[in-house]
């Protein structure tokens, strides 16, 4: 899966390249697939552009485990911290310990061991 996940990002599955937080939520579409109000603000959460400046991969996994695994919340979300040193984009991309594609990735193996 996060592999897929990255495909996605990259532009190398599908018809054209999704941004972070689309690329997440298509990856786990038809495991834990989000209501559709919520997936469609998906499409302008990507380059810090998600609630609160957000990762855009991060949101999307926080709503995933919001709405599927809410056990799994606040774990997950400490995990994704913890791995890219912040949740929020800017500050993320300012550390440089994980490019925007290893934050898909991140977000996708959070998502995949519930």
């Amino acid at each position: 899966m996060k592999e897929t996940a990255k495909a996605y990002f990259l532009g190398k599955k599908g018809p054209y390249r999704l941004n972070c937080a689309q690329s997440v939520a298509e990856t786990f579409r038809s495991k834990f697939p989000l209501e559709e109000k919520k997936a469609a603000i998906l499409g302008a959460c990507g380059g810090g552009m998600a609630p609160d400046g957000l990762c855009g991969a991060f949101y999307a996994a926080k709503c995933i485990l919001e709405q599927h695994l809410p056990h799994r919340l606040d774990p997950g979300m400490e995990e994704l911290q913890a791995a890219a040193g912040s949740l929020k984009c800017k500050e993320i991309k300012a550390l440089r310990k994980l490019p925007c594609h290893e934050c898909v990735g991140k977000a996708a193996e959070v998502l995949e061991n519930p």
